[in-house]
């Protein structure tokens, strides 16, 4: 759940130019980002349809 006590910094004329977090509110933010990033990649996977390759079938440049 969000802090809704956000802590702002303004810069002279008073615009609020970043967003001050607590670390534990950073972490979890970070890994709602990570969660939503492989959902993402999930429905594009699924949406795309093509056949899944076996990971030892992959080429990296250390595994060639």
């Amino acid at each position: 759940m969000v802090d809704a006590r956000e802590k702002y910094v303004t810069d002279s004329e008073g615009n609020r130019v970043a967003v001050l977090l607590e670390v534990e509110e950073y972490r979890r933010l970070l890994d709602a980002l990570e969660e939503l990033e492989s959902i993402r990649a999930y429905d594009t996977a699924v949406a795309v349809r093509e056949d899944a390759i076996p990971f030892d079938h992959v080429e990296t440049p250390d595994r060639k």
